[in-house]
């Protein structure tokens, strides 16, 4: 369990996406052609691996366990969020496709161990940033490991620290408050209207907190490529949209992989 507890931050976390589940979060993902691009990808990498009883944190509407649970019927599924609206929203998921071998339920990384044992999983993934509004990186880090059998695989997405094209043009639009809000030690979010209090990671935060691990691939995202929240500027242009991802593609090779609004890392227990 995490020492000095603050329950009062997982509350205003867990208060803040109900609230985001009731304003449409589910619908507005659906015809979010960058979050599904972005989506598939993760899921591409993640299924290089072998699983048989896979743990998803902060499942959010359940897109990706039903997913999972609907491609791997001979696996096993555990999903958990922090929020009561969204697993209402998981459950609501399964529950229409009948899928037997996926169950959903509420949880912060804190009581994970406690819940479901150590050793109990040979797979963790994580996406779109559920990290970033933990507590204390490092002892998730800690808690993950114990969750994991030996040789188990963490697949896990951060929102980025160093976004490079989002400093650089809000810069230019002089708005610097915007420009330089993820450097801070607490970032609001993405809403310009609601406060989310949350953390952004630079890879080599992420790799120290992760340092007991093997590190064995990391990839970066919307480098060149808009980030999701930017998606109309590709939605109706297939064409613009694929020579941009390709370019973030081609940038994995150089620092600019790290330097893009999301990144991933798959860690080895």
């Amino acid at each position: 369990m995490t020492k000095n507890t603050n329950n009062d931050y997982y509350n205003d976390v867990a208060s803040y996406y109900d609230e985001d589940a009731k304003l449409g979060f589910e619908a507005r993902a659906n015809v979010n052609t960058s979050l599904d691009r972005i989506r598939n990808d993760f899921r591409k990498i993640t299924t290089k691996y072998k699983f048989k009883n896979v743990l998803e944190i902060g499942c959010g509407p359940g897109f990706d366990v039903h997913w999972f649970a609907s491609n791997y019927p001979k696996a096993n599924f555990t999903a958990v969020d922090i929020s009561d609206e969204m697993v209402k929203l998981t459950q609501k998921r399964l529950d229409k496709d009948s899928i037997k071998n996926a169950s959903v339920s509420r949880s912060d990384e804190r009581s994970l161990v406690k819940n479901f044992g150590e050793n109990s999983f040979d797979l963790i993934y994580v996406y779109f940033g559920a990290l970033n509004t933990v507590e204390d990186l490092d002892q998730t880090a800690n808690e993950i490991r114990k969750l994991l059998v030996t040789d188990g695989i963490a697949v896990l997405t951060f929102v980025n620290k160093w976004y490079l094209r989002e400093l650089f043009v809000q810069m230019l639009k002089l708005n610097f408050k915007i420009a330089f809000a993820r450097l801070g030690k607490v970032w609001g979010g993405y809403s310009v209207d609601r406060f989310l209090k949350s953390h952004c990671y630079s890879p080599a935060r992420i790799n120290k907190a992760f340092s007991k691990f093997n590190l064995i691939e990391r990839k970066g995202y919307s480098i060149f490529y808009p980030p999701w929240y930017n998606d109309h500027k590709v939605r109706n242009n297939p064409d613009k949209a694929n020579r941009l991802w390709e370019k973030d593609q081609k940038a994995q090779n150089t620092g600019l992989w790290s330097k893009g609004e999301y990144t991933l890392f798959v860690f080895q227990k």
